[in-house]
Parts: C-alpha cells; sequence; structure tokens
C-alpha cells in the first residue's frame, strides 16, 4: 500500500505541474474567484491521493483532476444559490457576455490557450511586476514558494508575502477575471513572457527536489513561447524567448545520464541534441534579427545558446563571440547572475584567471552569497588553476546550499576529486 501510494504522489506531481494551471482557469471561468478556484484545484489533488492508491490512477487522470475540480466548483454554486442564480451571477460579472462568450471573445483575440489566458489575466497592470510574475508561476504550473525565491535569489516569505499582496490587490480592487482588450495586452506581455523564462528554469536546472531535471515544466514552457511566437510574430523579445527555449530544450536528452546524475554542458553527447529544435531555434533566431531592431535580452541569450549549438564538439565552441554576446547581454540587463555566466565566457576566452577575477569581484559584494552556482563556478575555475584545496572548499560550499539532491551529489563528487589531487609543490627556485 504504501508503495502504491508513493507511485499515485510520483505521478501525480508531475501532472499537478503540467495541469493545475489549466484546472484553475477552467475553475475560474465557473467561480469567477481566483482564490476560490485554486482551493478547488487543490482540493481535487487531495482527493486524487487518497482515492488512487485504493482504486487505482484512472486511464485519463488529467481529465479526472478536472472532472473533480469542476464537479467541486458546481457544488459550492449549488450552495450559493439556484441555477438560475449562477446564471445571474455570471453575468454580473462579465457584463454582456456569459462565461462561454469570455472564451471565444479570447479565442477571437488569438489567446485560445487556457493556461495563457491565465497568465495575461492575472500579470494585471494593478500589480507590482514581481507580484505578477510570482502570482503566475504560482497558479499557473504550480511552482513551489521555494522554486520562486530560488529563482529570484529572495527568501521565501518576501515571494510569499507578494503572491499574498497581489492577491488583496486584485480582490480589493474588484478585478473581473476577464482578458482585457486587445491594445491593453501588450502592457503585460513582459511579466508573461518573463513567468515562461522562469518556468523554463525551474525545470532544466531545478533548485529543489530529487531531480536534476523536471521535463514537463520545459516542455510546457517551450509550447507557451511557441504560442506566443505565433500570436506576436514582429515582436523580436518573443521571437528571441522562443528561439532561447527551442536551443534549451533540445540538450534536455543530454543533461543527465541513466542514474539522472547531471551531464555538464563540456561532456555532453552532442548527438544527442535535437536537431528539430535546434533548427527551430535558428529559424524562431533568424526573425528576430530580420525585424532589424536592437536585440533584447532574451534573442541575446539565444544567440549564445546558438553558438553552443553552432559546436559540433566543445573544443570547436567560440568562446570569443560568447563573451562578447555576454557583455552586451550586461549592458540590456545588468544582474549577478548574468555577471557570473559572463565571468565563465570570460574565462573560457582568456583563461581562468580572467573569469576568477569577476568572480571574486562578485563575491565580495555579497549579492550571491547564498548562490550555489557562485561557488561551484569558483571552485571549477580554482581547480582549473590548480588549487585544488580552494576548489575542494568552494565546491563542499556549493552543496552545502544546494537543494537539489543530484546537484549536491554532483558538487560532492567534485570536492572529493580535488582533495584526491596531489598538494600543488612549488618548483625550488
Amino acid at each position: 500500500m504504501a508503495d502504491k501510494a508513493e507511485i499515485c504522489r510520483t505521478r501525480l506531481d508531475a501532472l499537478w505541474r503540467l495541469e493545475s494551471g489549466r484546472i484553475v482557469a477552467s475553475v475560474m471561468h465557473i467561480v469567477r474567484d481566483l482564490a476560490v478556484a485554486e482551493e478547488i484545484a487543490q482540493d481535487a489533488s487531495v482527493r486524487a491521493l487518497e482515492k488512487w492508491p485504493l482504486e487505482g490512477i484512472p486511464d485519463n487522470p488529467a481529465g479526472w483532476l478536472m472532472l473533480t475540480a469542476r464537479h467541486r466548483a458546481f457544488d459550492i454554486l449549488r450552495r450559493r444559490a439556484s441555477f438560475g442564480e449562477i446564471a445571474r451571477q455570471l453575468g454580473d460579472t462579465l457584463p454582456a457576455h456569459t462565461a462561454a462568450d469570455a472564451v471565444e471573445t479570447a479565442a477571437e483575440q488569438g489567446i485560445d490557450d487556457d493556461v495563457l489566458r491565465l497568465m495575461f489575466i492575472v500579470c494585471h497592470p494593478l500589480l507590482s511586476p514581481e507580484g505578477r510574475v510570482a502570482l503566475a508561476l504560482r497558479l499557473v504550473n504550480g511552482l513551489s514558494v521555494a522554486d520562486i525565491a530560488r529563482a529570484y535569489l529572495v527568501p521565501e516569505a518576501t515571494v510569499a508575502q507578494r503572491i499574498t499582496r497581489a492577491k488583496r490587490t486584485l480582490k480589493a480592487a474588484r478585478v473581473p477575471f476577464e482578458l482585457p482588450p486587445p491594445e491593453h495586452l501588450a502592457e503585460r506581455l513582459q511579466s508573461v513572457l518573463e513567468a515562461v523564462y522562469l518556468i523554463f528554469n525551474a525545470g532544466y536546472a531545478a533548485t529543489t527536489g530529487e531531480h536534476w531535471l523536471r521535463p514537463v515544466l520545459c516542455h510546457e514552457a517551450l509550447r507557451l513561447a511557441r504560442t506566443l511566437a505565433s500570436l506576436s510574430p514582429g515582436d523580436g523579445e518573443v521571437l528571441g524567448l522562443a528561439a532561447l527555449l527551442e536551443f534549451q530544450a533540445s540538450r534536455l536528452a543530454a543533461r543527465v545520464d541513466r542514474d539522472g546524475s547531471p551531464v555538464l554542458l563540456q561532456a555532453q553527447d552532442r548527438a544527442r541534441w535535437d536537431r528539430l529544435l535546434i533548427h527551430r531555434g535558428h529559424t524562431c533566431l533568424a526573425q528576430a534579427f530580420a525585424l532589424d531592431r536592437a536585440l533584447g535580452p532574451y534573442a541575446i541569450q539565444a544567440a549564445i545558446a546558438a553558438c553552443h549549438a553552432r559546436a559540433t564538439r566543445w573544443e570547436e565552441t567560440d568562446w570569443q563571440e560568447i563573451a562578447a554576446l555576454y557583455d552586451a547581454l550586461r549592458q540590456a540587463q545588468p544582474s549577478p547572475v548574468v555577471e557570473l555566466n559572463r565571468a565563465v565566457a570570460i574565462a573560457m576566452a582568456d583563461g581562468p584567471d580572467a573569469g576568477l577575477r569577476i568572480v571574486d569581484s562578485l563575491a565580495s559584494r555579497g549579492e550571491l552569497a547564498g548562490y550555489p552556482l557562485l561557488y561551484s563556478v569558483r571552485g571549477d575555475l580554482l581547480e582549473k588553476l590548480g588549487r585544488f584545496a580552494e576548489a575542494w572548499s568552494d565546491f563542499l560550499r556549493a552543496a552545502e546550499l544546494s537543494a537539489n539532491r543530484q546537484e549536491k551529489a554532483l558538487m560532492q563528487r567534485r570536492a572529493a576529486a580535488c582533495l584526491a589531487q596531489p598538494a600543488k609543490v612549488d618548483a625550488p627556485s
């Protein structure tokens, strides 16, 4: 029984990350209340954990969750009033439209995807940019507060406050949960793009949990990016994000070994990279370049990813071009994480000493003090310089800070490898 429960929990966890946004969106069309819709969706998940170990996982588990949630929503409405009163409530909430009309209107605007509709709805201009994205990430793909906090390098309490404040603001303003007119979608687009980008990152290199990859999140983000690109073919950043995710997704099969352990870029079997996704990435990036406008951060990151995709072997990577692109990215979107990635490129182009100077400067500022990648990058550069004792210390620090089991194990293995190296002895003068 315990094994069945664990199997069901694992299956439900993966399914929930993919389907939770659709379930919340569908239920919200019925109850017209974000908090209630989220609670109903969670309740359906709890019921699955209770029933599936006893009755077996249904043939269509996603449909089971959706149907259970919708039944629960209608039960709540029945307790509030008769069906006639329900219809009146829906009419009052959406002036001149029924709930079905709202869906048709969204489709006419081109956004016929429940998840994207929900993202545009919650990314309301009344909210702060951070609040918009945090709310979208929490609702759309069920990312945990811990995942969101690590994406932003802030405490979990900060993210929880942002989400609570965002919900309270929308409720106090009595914001109708419907898409704005097409001319007002653009002011929400940047927040939607950021949310899609962070969803992908949460799957590409998971910062918490047992697994290094969460492919379901990557594929969902890629699907959303493709949909956005089809809706906005004249927006360079939309195309840039789509290109970036195509390139990054092309490496998924090569990023872990049979045991699920991370495989670093230089050791990846590039024959396992998906050439079709790489082709799609080049096509999107070419469309962004053809617009003949200044490239934004997503397009620049896509150009960096394209450099890696063009190299058939690690040794063929054009690190000078990548370093120059990171210089451009630093101008377009300055951040300590961008600077850390730039340090890696500089180290490959100009030598580990050059990269280490940048990393040490970052470390002295303290902005990335709790970020495991700061110490893993520093450990890597120190290892290249033969400073194994210092590298050992940094790899261990990275392991201590990591909340992902696979990443932690990788850092521990790298630390052990440094410890096994003979001490460096200076040549006699």
